[in-house]
């Protein structure tokens, strides 16, 4: 069986969020979960039509997913994560192609994805998957309270 075969794709909704949220904290994610990770603001992100979760399943096992999200002119790869069990089989470079093809569904030529710097595994990945990492970009953030 390959991994294709092994790992099917499915998309996501809001009535997932539960499942995801434990996959991220299986995966190690810093997760805002009274913030943007909350489950209300999943929901809202969900109905401005911008957010796209998409999953990969060992059986009914959520094992990858990532939200892909854009703002009509660029897509954004956004909380990635693969369950530590499932690593090293090419699930995280699966997942970053499936986003790409959303983004191509949408006419979206261009994607991109914020990594932090201590992220060597997501750095790495990112890589072999073709992106070139900018040095001359700054990346700069308000926010209106802590936990967003």
């Amino acid at each position: 069986m390959t991994a294709e075969q092994r790992f099917q794709v499915c998309h996501l909704d809001a009535s997932d969020y539960t499942e995801i949220v434990e996959l991220w904290q299986r995966a190690g994610l810093h997760i805002r979960p009274t913030g943007r990770d909350s489950a209300a603001a999943f929901a809202r992100q969900m109905a401005t039509g911008v957010q796209t979760p998409i999953g990969l399943r060992a059986g009914m096992r959520l094992v990858g997913v990532v939200l892909a999200t854009h703002d009509s002119r660029k897509g954004w790869i956004n909380r990635l994560a693969v369950d530590p069990d499932y690593r090293r089989q090419g699930l995280g470079t699966r997942l970053i192609r499936l986003a790409e093809e959303h983004f191509r569904s949408l006419g979206i030529e261009i994607w991109a994805a914020l990594i932090e710097e201590w992220n060597e595994a997501s750095l790495a990945l990112f890589r072999s998957a073709g992106y070139a990492l900018a040095d001359d970009i700054v990346y700069a953030s308000r926010r209106d309270r802590a936990e967003v």
